[in-house]
């Protein structure tokens, strides 16, 4: 069997990294989406250990002490991170684990695992990118604008990654990561039994 690997999808706010993984998920029934720890409550409809593992504060600083996060941050009053055990267990199995994450927080995961494939997912223009922030209708004028600068100084980190695909349109941007999961599946790092399975073959 061979070994699965983590898929780090990030990009600046109003890139799509949502609708992308959406799509792709609907598409393929060999990724496993990373789900997060977090400190919020749980909404009535959310499951815990299927939409997030929900901790105490206590428990999450706990695990945080402990190095058990590939990421973790503060976000409006709680906190949130990518469990390591969750993550590294799925490979294991040989699953693609697909994680949906903002730039600072793909960083921080190149940081401590080198391993996991980065994938930047750009607007086609910049102000296509306006754009779709502002048909969110969810944000002011002066968050349009802090979102948008935040994305300019973001794109300075796309050399960090090992792909960049385009979303012009979604079908075409889950094609291009298609791509890359089927040239990553054939890594042979990611294989101890070539050799063997090539026997196989030929004994038949």
């Amino acid at each position: 069997m061979s070994k699965g690997f983590l898929l780090v999808l990030s990009g600046p706010s109003g890139s799509g990294k949502g609708t992308v993984s959406q799509a792709l998920m609907q598409k393929r029934n060999d990724i496993k989406f990373s789900i997060s720890a977090t400190t919020r409550k749980p909404r009535p409809t959310e499951i815990n250990g299927e939409n997030y593992f929900f901790l105490s504060e206590d428990e999450f600083k706990h695990m945080q002490e402990n190095n058990e996060f590939l990421e973790s941050a503060y976000v409006h009053t709680n906190y949130y991170g990518t469990p390591k055990k969750f993550v590294f267990d799925e490979i294991e199995k040989g699953e693609i684990v697909l994680l949906e994450i903002d730039v600072q927080g793909a960083l921080q995961i190149k940081k401590n695992y080198k391993e996991a494939v980065f994938i930047f997912l750009l607007p086609p223009t910049m102000d296509e990118l306006r754009n779709r922030i502002v048909k969110r209708g969810t944000e002011t004028e002066e968050d349009i604008n802090t979102r948008f600068n935040n994305a300019f100084k973001e794109l300075d980190f796309v050399g960090e990654y090992d792909f960049f695909v385009v979303n012009d349109k979604v079908e075409n941007a889950v094609n291009d990561i298609e791509a890359i999961i089927h040239s990553e599946k054939l890594r042979v790092k990611r294989h101890n039994d070539i050799k063997l399975n090539v026997l196989k073959q030929g004994g038949k």
